[in-house]
């Protein structure tokens, strides 16, 4: 029996769930475990190897994009910012000159005001971000990956630039040649987390359907994270942000591609090698994996998230999935009893 999996698990602890998310695409499944998990159970913990400075704000696009999404604030045809945004204070940015490739909505802008003043008094951004979910009763736990800062760069055909000038401001068009996390190496996981990761009465860890190389990596690249998931006494389960070689949202196919990587889920697959238990595919997708042989556990879903249902389906098949990673290393199946 794999060391891992060797706890006797008492059905009658508390459920504990910690999923790895970055923006839009994590969050959709992010919600879907919040749904179908007691109150309180589901702990995120956030890329923010997007965050920036801008116009003397810091900003976690991630961060807020789990806080929207988990709330039902978002703006859910845009998939970013708040639903019945005002944009009076962007107008008034462009009257005066000023920078408005990155859009501050009148709401959204009082989370980055209240956020860079908090920061600026001395509290770290896992107390901050804490601070937010019980204001805005989240209803779940939202963790910084890094309480330091830490920030994607990516080496172009147009030089180094930060994520969200690539991102936002050249609309991803550059090609993109390398990938490092500044800062990184000096970083360190926020107090506790690691031993929450660890935890025997953690039920599953799930890596969610985000973008690899910009929104997943950038949390194991944090000293502690990647070793604590690899020795976790939960397993692991990955679902794939890509179906049929393409992606359900932003530029990870491109990206892949141009890196010199297959745009398919196997690499998201191999990627992860080492430190996942199972791996959640689409359903066009499975066949090849399964072709491959894999010592972890495959599942085909339809992992193509419109609807809250498709949310609370996918999060259901991640609980699935679990249980028979958990039966495959010979010990008891937790999620009898999920919703």
């Amino acid at each position: 029996m794999n060391a891992r999996f060797n706890k006797e698990v008492d059905l009658a602890a508390p459920r504990k769930v910690i999923a790895l998310s970055g923006g839009i695409g994590g969050a959709k499944l992010a919600l879907g475990l919040k749904q179908v998990l007691p109150g309180g159970a589901l702990t995120v913990i956030a890329n923010t190897g997007d965050d920036f400075v801008h116009m003397g704000l810091h900003v976690s696009p991630d961060i807020d994009t789990l806080v929207y999404t988990l709330t039902g604030l978002n703006n859910a045809q845009a998939g970013w910012g708040r639903a019945g945004e005002t944009w009076s204070f962007m107008a008034a940015v462009e009257a005066l000159g000023g920078e408005a490739w990155f859009k501050l909505g009148d709401g959204d802008l009082a989370m980055h005001v209240l956020r860079t003043a908090r920061l600026a008094g001395g509290e770290p951004l896992s107390a901050v971000t804490a601070e937010v979910c019980r204001a805005l009763d989240v209803g779940a736990t939202i963790v910084p990956m890094s309480d330091q800062p830490v920030r994607t760069m990516l080496r172009s055909d147009e030089g180094w630039l930060e994520f969200q000038d690539y991102f936002v401001r050249r609309q991803a068009a550059p090609v993109v040649h390398e990938i490092i996390y500044e800062g990184a190496a000096e970083a360190a996981p926020p107090p506790g987390l690691c031993e929450l990761i660890a935890g025997d009465d953690v039920d599953a860890i799930v890596i969610c359907p985000s973008n690899p190389l910009i929104s997943v990596e950038p949390i194991l690249a944090v000293p502690g994270i990647r070793g604590a998931l690899a020795t976790a006494c939960a397993p692991v389960v990955a679902v794939s942000p890509i179906i049929a070689g393409r992606a359900v949202k932003g530029p990870t196919a491109k990206m892949l591609h141009e890196l010199g990587f297959a745009a398919d889920a196997a690499t998201v697959m191999q990627r992860y090698a080492g430190l996942i238990d199972a791996f959640i595919a689409d359903t066009s997708d499975i066949a090849a994996l399964e072709a491959l042989g894999s010592d972890v556990v495959l599942a085909g879903e339809d992992i193509m998230m419109t609807t809250l249902a498709d949310r609370e389906r996918v999060a259901r098949c991640v609980f699935e999935v679990a249980g028979k990673a958990r039966a495959r290393k010979g010990t008891a199946d937790r999620f009898s009893g999920v919703a």
